[in-house]
C-alpha cells in the first residue's frame, strides 16, 4: 500500500534502536525524510547511516539530544525545521512499589513521559495547522489500558498524557492534523531481553525459560517485532489515517483482556 506521505519530513524520537527505530524504518520505507534523536551519539549516528544506506532517496539527519530537556528540545526542533510527522518516545521510569515514590520520581516521570511530548507537540503543531496537514504519534504503553502494579510512575504519567491528547487532538483535527497513541505490549527489543534475564536470575532458570514464562500469557504467544510496531505507526502517519483523531491503538498480541 501506497501511504502517501513520501517527501514528508518526520522526527522520531528515542529512534536509535528498539520500537523507536521500528518506526524510523518503516517511515524510510515510506519516502519520509528523517529527523533522528536520542541520547547516545555513536549508535544513533550508526542507525542514522544503516537506515540511509537502506532507503535511498530520502534524507536522514541524526541530532543527539536528551529529548527530555529543555536545551535538547531546542536543539532538535533547530535542526529539524519544519515537521510534517512527530513520533515522540522515551523511555520508562524504573518499577517499584507506591511507598518507593517520591515527589521529585514523580516530576521525572511527568517531565519524560508526560510534558516532553507535550512539549513536542505544542512546538510542531503551529507549523502544522499552517500548512493544513499533520501527524502525530505519541508512543505510550498498555499500560494506559490496564495499570501495571510496578509501574506506578509509568501509569500516572501516560495517563496524563492520554488525557492531553484527548481533548486536543480533537481541537486540531479540522486542520488536517490527527494525533493518536500507539500502545506497546511486549515487544523484542532490548529492554524486555533484559527484563527476561532478570527473571531468570531471580529464579534460577535459563533466559530462554524465562521468555517461554512470559509468552505463555500473552495470547499470540510471542513478542511483538519493531517491524511490525513500526508498520503500525506508518499507517497511522499515512493519509489513510486521516479519521482517525485521539485514538489508543494496542498493539500487544491481545495481553490487555479487555471489550473495549
Amino acid at each position: 500500500m501506497d501511504l502517501g506521505i513520501a517527501g514528508k519530513t518526520a522526527l522520531v524520537c528515542a529512534s536509535s534502536k528498539g520500537l523507536g527505530r521500528g518506526c524510523a524504518e518503516a517511515l524510510a520505507a515510506a519516502g519520509v525524510n528523517l529527523i533522528l534523536n536520542a541520547r547516545g551519539a555513536e549508535a544513533l549516528d550508526a542507525t542514522a547511516v544503516e537506515i540511509h544506506a537502506a532507503h535511498g532517496g530520502i534524507s536522514v539527519a541524526a541530532v543527539a539530544a536528551d529529548i527530555t530537556t529543555e536545551e535538547g528540545r531546542e536543539a532538535v526542533l533547530e535542526a529539524a525545521g519544519d515537521i510534517d510527522i512527530l513520533v515522540t518516545n522515551a523511555g520508562g521510569p524504573p518499577p517499584g512499589m507506591w511507598s518507593d515514590w517520591t515527589r521529585d520520581d514523580f516530576i521525572a516521570a511527568l517531565d519524560a513521559n508526560m510534558l516532553t511530548p507535550i512539549a513536542l507537540m505544542k512546538a510542531c503543531l503551529p507549523g502544522m495547522i499552517d500548512r493544513g496537514w499533520g501527524r502525530v504519534v505519541n508512543i505510550t504503553s498498555q499500560s494506559v489500558k490496564a495499570p501495571i502494579p510496578v509501574l506506578g510512575l509509568s501509569n500516572s504519567a501516560r495517563a496524563g498524557l492520554t488525557g492531553y491528547v484527548a481533548g486536543t487532538a480533537r481541537q486540531v483535527a479540522k486542520h488536517g492534523v490527527t494525533i493518536n497513541n500507539l500502545l506497546p505490549g511486549s515487544h523484542a527489543t532490548d529492554r524486555r531481553a533484559s527484563l527476561d534475564r532478570a527473571i531468570a536470575e531471580r529464579q534460577g532458570i535459563p533466559v530462554e525459560e524465562a521468555t517461554k514464562q512470559v509468552w505463555a500469557e500473552i495470547p499470540s504467544g510471542r513478542y511483538g517485532t519493531a517491524e511490525e510496531f513500526g508498520a503500525t505507526c506508518a499507517f497511522m502517519c499515512s493519509q489513510h489515517a486521516g479519521f482517525m483523531v485521539g485514538q489508543n491503538v494496542l498493539l500487544d498480541g491481545g495481553n490487555v483482556n479487555a471489550t473495549l
